[in-house]
């Protein structure tokens, strides 16, 4: 924008001066030819008393005195035919001028002035003398030369201003978009200082207003998602107290880990909804291995009470990824959970955790009939779930420098790849 506000005035600059000196230059021209003219046109006038009355020999001392005085050629032609001072073809002005017509005519050299003389007995002579084309543009290329450097000095000094004017309406831009960035990058403590003209200065109270206003509301957000979940605290203690009622302690235990398991997520959940904006909060590191190999340790007894197969090839650790453990075990909970709720009982499943190039390869496959059409769609379910796991796996993935993967393995069942990304730095 401010090299296009410069060239816009540097172009308007330099029409205007065109606008403005070529006339001017053109003028100064015609003025030159004038004045040349008119001062040979006087010289050739005060021959008019002296050729008009005088002697031969009178005219020819006075015309030579004025040739050596102005410099130029000085021609009488009388009318017996005798010519005085510099010599000259009779040319058709002079023929005009002979029938007592004065005129001024254009030739190669130049201009040349005749004037007719009235008063002598045989007849009207002639005064002739000629401006050459030097003299008429005598001081014309100083004058343009003067002119052009006149007008390359205003366009330099309209190119300044015009920097400095644009730099004036850019830089407060420059800021408001650099604070708009800030801003979408979550850092919502960016603020501009208002600058410039009034309308500027009115957008950067408005970005101003509006970054305060997203801080506000995604304060009260954090606080009713973490209100929420602290709400469940009251029905896992009362599941608790029913869990160590059980008669059986393997049940009992079971029930009670479950719970256990339950409330470290709603704790994880609280933690994240009040600290997700702190600067820490991009540099958490988790180990892969120990997480993926305790949940399917936790999945592993559901899945022998519903006679399904599980088979798993975890890579030894530690492998360590870019997303914290609670969120990582919720990702694992979430894709065995779509295993136990989309696929019929008794339908193996099988889960891998490698290492690789650019993190960690985590791959969960079955054998059950695969994922229906619009499965990574948010909300979207076939099943009456809520439809937000492989939502919740994605924005996990990508978190953590990773992504989702959804495809479908030989025999037709779901294989679902999430890639994690290592930790930041």
């Amino acid at each position: 924008m401010r090299r296009r506000l410069a060239l816009l005035i540097a172009s308007v600059s330099v029409l205007t001066l065109i606008a403005f000196l070529v006339p001017l230059a053109l003028l100064v021209r015609t003025v030159a030819e004038d004045r040349a003219t008119v001062r040979a046109t006087a010289d050739a006038q005060s021959l008019v008393p002296v050729v008009g009355t005088a002697e031969l020999e009178t005219v020819r001392i006075t015309v030579e005195q004025l040739v050596a005085e102005s410099g130029r050629p000085v021609t009488v032609f009388l009318p017996d035919g005798t010519v005085l001072g510099a010599p000259a073809p009779r040319t058709p002005a002079v023929a005009l001028a002979a029938r007592g017509q004065s005129l001024t005519a254009e030739f190669d050299g130049g201009r040349e002035v005749v004037i007719a003389v009235q008063g002598r007995p045989e007849g009207a002579a002639v005064i002739r003398t000629v401006v050459p084309r030097a003299e008429l543009t005598a001081g014309v290329t100083r004058a343009w030369t003067v002119l052009a450097l006149l007008g390359a000095l205003l366009v330099v000094v309209g190119l300044v201003v015009a920097d400095r004017l644009a730099g004036a309406l850019t830089r407060p831009i420059t800021e408001l978009s650099t604070v708009s960035h800030r801003l979408a990058n979550a850092e919502l403590d960016a603020r501009v200082e208002p600058a410039g003209p009034a309308e500027l200065r009115e957008v950067a109270g408005a970005l101003n207003h509006l970054a305060g206003r997203i801080q506000v509301l995604l304060r009260e957000e954090r606080e009713q998602v973490a209100d929420l979940s602290h709400r469940l605290r009251t029905p896992l203690t009362a599941l608790r107290l029913e869990a160590e009622s059980l008669r059986d302690p393997d049940d009992a235990a079971r029930v009670t880990a479950a719970v256990d398991g339950l409330e470290r997520a709603v704790s994880g959940l609280i933690r994240e909804a009040r600290w997700r904006s702190s600067p820490a909060a991009g540099r958490v590191v988790s180990d892969a291995a120990a997480v993926v190999g305790e949940r399917v340790a936790f999945w592993s007894v559901l899945a022998e009470e519903t006679g399904r197969r599980v088979t798993l090839d975890l890579a030894p650790g530690p492998l360590p990824v870019g997303v914290a453990a609670d969120e990582l075990a919720a990702v694992v909970d979430a894709l065995l959970g779509n295993v136990f709720a989309h696929t019929p009982d008794g339908t193996p499943f099988a889960v891998r955790l490698a290492a690789d190039t650019d993190g960690v390869l985590l791959t969960v496959a079955d054998e059950g009939p695969g994922l229906p059409a619009g499965a990574a769609r948010r909300g979207s379910s076939g099943a009456g779930s809520t439809g937000l796991g492989l939502d919740i796996a994605d924005r996990a993935a990508r978190a953590g420098g990773g992504h989702l993967e959804l495809g479908t393995g030989p025999g037709g069942g779901a294989v679902v790849t999430l890639r994690l990304g290592p930790p930041p730095g």
